[in-house]
């Protein structure tokens, strides 16, 4: 399956169903008079987030969507049917962003079977019947119904994981979450293997936790440089950042410090998450030299540095345990910041 994190769309809720233009006319029946009911009230436009869906790609090819129409209205006093919702079923963590800019977040679905009525329907017009007066005994006029909504926005999906990996292209990132997920990432020996966001479930010590891989960053991607920044988004609800460093870079000191200043200038608070610095591929290396690169890594990063190697294995236990403190703790200070406020549903209409 394709993976498609944004996709423009069309939306229209229905419009209301005419009111109907009657007269009671019946034998044996001495008075008659105006019966023509109210139309039916026109669909409304929903969003819906459910489980199973990891991409947009299926709005590549639908992409405009039109809520029934409401009924018109009939004689004896018959109101008219209303029109179907229209129900769009979005992955989780997506956001409907105003199409005129691209930035205004008009809803963010974060929770599975979270539903937001976006549209509203037009109310359907009055029958003739409801404009009796005592001075107008057959009136004749009635509504046409009233028009529904329409907008054209963005939808964006920025993945749900407790931990994101972060480094330069080629660090390990994909041979580490192959290693300790079901994932089956691509791993090649050049740069850029990964051109899409990656999921996988880690089952570590009776507990599990989402992680996801994004495509290496490089010096300028804030600036469009390789792949660019596009997929930050995907990790800015991870609650830890792994950042992998290869051990057998140049200076691992200067990587290390050119995907900070790429995670800097994206902004959106992701230099603020608590992060845990890996040395990944110690298998090449004698534990001297491991020792020494340790020591610059964690001068540079400030913290305390796990010498890790994917595809052997070798602290990779050390970290998902460390991995899985951190997602803890977050856990704790969310419940902790929750308490006592009063939820409030929002919607944009």
């Amino acid at each position: 399956m394709h993976f498609l994190d944004q996709a423009k769309i069309y939306v229209r809720s229905g419009w209301g169903g005419g009111g109907a233009v009657g007269f009671r006319r019946e034998k044996y029946i001495e008075y008659g008079g105006p019966d023509g009911g109210d139309g039916g009230k026109g669909g409304d436009i929903i969003f819906e987030a459910v489980p199973g869906l990891n991409t947009l790609i299926d709005f590549r090819y639908t992409q405009h969507f039109r809520a029934q129409r409401g009924h018109g209205g009939s004689g004896s006093n018959k109101t008219g049917a209303g029109g179907d919702d229209l129900v769009i079923k979005v992955p989780v963590g997506t956001q409907i962003l105003a199409d005129d800019d691209e930035r205004t977040v008009l809803a963010d679905l974060t929770k599975v079977g979270q539903r937001l009525v976006f549209l509203k329907g037009g109310d359907g017009g009055r029958g003739n019947a409801s404009y009796k007066t005592s001075t107008n005994r057959t009136p004749r006029q009635h509504g046409t119904g009233w028009p529904g909504e329409e907008a054209w926005v963005w939808l964006r999906l920025k993945l749900l994981a407790d931990a994101g990996l972060v480094g330069l292209p080629n660090a390990g990132k994909s041979t580490f979450i192959n290693a300790v997920t079901n994932a089956q990432a691509k791993v090649g020996a050049y740069a850029f293997t990964t051109t899409r966001p990656q999921l996988g479930v880690v089952r570590h010590k009776n507990n599990e936790f989402v992680v996801a891989d994004i495509p290496g960053l490089i010096e300028g991607a804030a600036e469009g440089a390789g792949i660019g920044d596009r997929f930050l988004g995907h990790i800015e609800r991870c609650k830890v950042l792994l950042h992998l460093v290869d051990a057998n870079d140049e200076d691992v000191a200067t990587s290390y410090r050119i995907v900070r200043d790429e995670l800097d200038a994206y902004g959106a608070g992701l230099t603020d998450k608590q992060v845990i610095v890996a040395l990944n591929k110690i298998d090449t290396l004698d534990d001297e030299l491991i020792a020494a690169l340790s020591a610059e890594l964690e001068e540079a990063s400030g913290a305390p540095v796990i010498p890790i190697s994917g595809a052997s294995g070798v602290g990779v236990d050390w970290v998902l345990d460390k991995l899985l403190e951190a997602i803890g703790e977050e856990h704790e200070r969310v419940a902790d910041d929750d308490e006592g406020e009063e939820t409030v549903e929002w919607s944009p209409i």
